[in-house]
């Protein structure tokens, strides 16, 4: 049974935990992979929690998962049997000082409290995966979790634009200690990102030679109202920007290319809007013009992502797996360290998983060479 902690109780995390209590139920519908290996949703244990508002500190998991500013959308209520209580983590980089100028139901309230060992309540906790759910330009915060990892024996999965598993240092100090890692930046079940990388791929296979394009995103919840701090911004703007320029055979000059959060709308609250546009040309250099608009569920969205990357992760620990996993890594997140189209990338992730079932349940019980599952030894 994969044992997970969790680093910020925020709207992502809320649908992550939500997610599991349906599908303890029985009725949780929208997943990508029903099974992965021997594991359902429902087989997932939250062990421990991390948070620096004041409104989720020392409250019961379950509860702080509804605690304000969190303002996703509720499709399971009973959360009861998250009851360990939320644990004070270090603040550092995690809020951003312009959020003070915000009123306190939108944004952080900061505990007036001292932030616990995290590498100590991670052993403790008996937790074999942290999922990493900071607040975009937590450079700081989030490496601390990743040391923390390293110190206390735990996986992580990087759900943030920090470059923690795409930096060819800390990977191989997760692959020293024989530790998984699955980063960075998590890639939505059907967001923007991959919507902007399929049109884009679609253009370039039917001929089309792409001039220009932009992504512009517009949501209401504490997500984007942190990243109206432009200063926060610098790894968001590349990971999003690298994500979809590689979806394509040559890459567009960067004054032809705009990807990134353009506003905070209140009133949107968890549900996201992205404006697309593509510009390019076909036959004789005729014009052809895309504009398409998608609206969705923000977190629900990431949350449907991370449970199968947690599965794919407990696999990994289980066959003594260390670094970097290549296949998932691209499969759900934004910057991985090698990408690969979204198809093959997806493929690649389902042979990552069948390699290790199918040794699961065969008579080998060693860790499997890494040979047999990671593209980058082929």
């Amino acid at each position: 049974m994969p044992k997970i902690a969790i680093a910020g109780l925020g709207n992502c995390a809320s649908s992550l935990l939500q997610a599991l209590g349906a599908s303890a139920k029985d009725r949780l519908s929208g997943l990508m992979r029903e099974r992965i290996g021997p594991w359902s949703c429902g087989d997932i244990e939250v062990v421990a929690a991390f948070d620096i508002d004041r409104r989720k500190v020392g409250l019961a998991i379950g509860q702080a998962a509804f605690s304000a500013p969190n303002c996703t959308q509720v499709f399971e209520p009973d959360l009861s049997q998250f009851s360990t209580s939320v644990m004070m983590g270090p603040v550092l980089d995690g809020a951003a000082s312009h959020m003070k100028e915000y009123p306190e139901e939108i944004t952080f309230a900061v505990a007036d409290l001292s932030p616990v060992d995290v590498a100590e309540e991670l052993r403790r906790s008996g937790a074999e995966i942290l999922v990493c759910y900071l607040p975009v330009g937590s450079e700081q915060a989030v490496r601390h979790y990743a040391q923390a990892c390293l110190d206390s024996g735990v996986a992580l999965i990087n759900c943030v634009p920090v470059f923690i598993a795409s930096d060819p240092e800390w990977s191989a100090r997760f692959a020293l200690a024989g530790l998984p890692i699955i980063g960075d930046d998590i890639k939505s079940q059907l967001g923007a990102t991959v919507l902007h990388r399929t049109l884009l791929r679609l253009f370039e296979m039917r001929g089309i030679r792409i001039d220009r394009t932009y992504q512009l995103n517009t949501g209401g919840n504490t997500d984007f109202l942190n990243m109206l701090a432009r200063d926060r911004l610098a790894s968001k703007k590349k990971s999003k920007t690298g994500a979809v320029q590689s979806s394509l055979a040559t890459a567009l000059p960067n004054e032809n290319v705009h990807i990134g959060p353009s506003d905070f709308v209140p009133w949107q609250k968890d549900n996201k809007v992205c404006f697309l546009r593509i510009e390019g040309r076909g036959l004789g250099d005729a014009p052809i013009e895309l504009e398409l608009r998608l609206s969705v569920q923000d977190s629900p969205n990431s949350a449907g992502v991370v449970l199968d990357a947690i599965r794919c992760m407990k696999l990994a620990l289980d066959h003594g797996i260390g670094g970097a996993l290549t296949a998932p890594c691209a499969n759900f997140m934004k910057s991985p360290p090698q990408q690969f189209s979204d198809e093959d990338a997806h493929r690649l992730c389902d042979e990552f998983i069948d390699s290790l079932h199918q040794d699961q349940t065969s008579s080998h019980t060693g860790p499997v060479p890494a040979a047999s599952f990671d593209q980058d030894s082929q």
